[in-house]
């Protein structure tokens, strides 16, 4: 796959050069000298149309590299996790990687899409800055399935919902799992029956909702910190 953009692709070369098979650089200072020299002999550098055309009109800032297709986490991985999030029908790239990037800062051990039959893992890996390449991040079609699973793997499962109980009154067990409805739908119905509980952020001021990565963040964070 094909990354692009300065942030991301330096935390690729930096954290998983292994990974990496082509440097395109529209300039030599477009990265540090000793990335330079290091990838030197998988560095080409391109006129700036083409880096244009290979990133498809995207805001490369002179750098984009061309690594191994992301592999996704299989299902023991993600049950030998303490924290896990789903995601259930989640379809924009920037919201995903925005949750995804908070995820991995506050300690969210795996993260499972649910609903979707693939998703653009080169625009995740952009919008979270990298850090989707050190997050086990799997694709699976059922929900009702996986919190079949995952409740049986012993895991406690709560959904975020305005109508739940205030996270910060909460304490949670060891191995947990959050689920994270789309922004229009929510959490589905039959998914919502399987749940220990939901969970909501208290509102300072009158306001319908938080945008769904925001949302991740501040229950996210709250769950990291409020286990029995």
């Amino acid at each position: 796959m094909i990354i692009y953009g300065k942030q991301v692709c330096l935390y690729a070369m930096r954290r998983h050069a292994e990974k990496i098979e082509k440097v395109y650089l529209t300039k030599k200072d477009a990265i540090p000298g000793e990335l330079l020299k290091k990838f030197g002999p998988r560095t080409v550098f391109v006129e700036n149309r083409h880096a244009q055309s290979m990133s498809r009109g995207g805001n490369h800032q002179g750098v984009l590299v061309k690594m191994e297709d992301f592999e996704e986490a299989d299902a023991e991985e993600v049950k030998r996790a303490s924290f896990v999030v789903v995601l259930d029908s989640l379809t924009d790239t920037g919201n995903i990687g925005a949750i995804v990037r908070s995820a991995y800062a506050l300690g969210v051990d795996a993260i499972v899409a649910c609903g979707v039959k693939q998703l653009n893992f080169a625009a995740i890996a952009r919008t979270s800055s990298g850090a989707l390449f050190d997050m086990p991040f799997s694709i699976r079609h059922n929900i009702l399935d996986l919190l079949n699973e995952m409740k049986q793997s012993g895991f406690s499962c709560y959904g975020a919902s305005m109508e739940g109980r205030p996270v910060e009154e909460m304490r949670f067990e060891a191995k947990r799992l959050l689920v994270l409805g789309s922004e229009d739908r929510g959490i589905g119905s039959r998914a919502r029956e399987k749940l220990d509980g939901t969970v909501s952020i208290v509102m300072k001021r009158e306001f319908d909702s938080l945008n769904v990565s925001a949302a991740a963040a501040i229950i996210i964070y709250r769950m990291s910190h409020a286990q029995r």
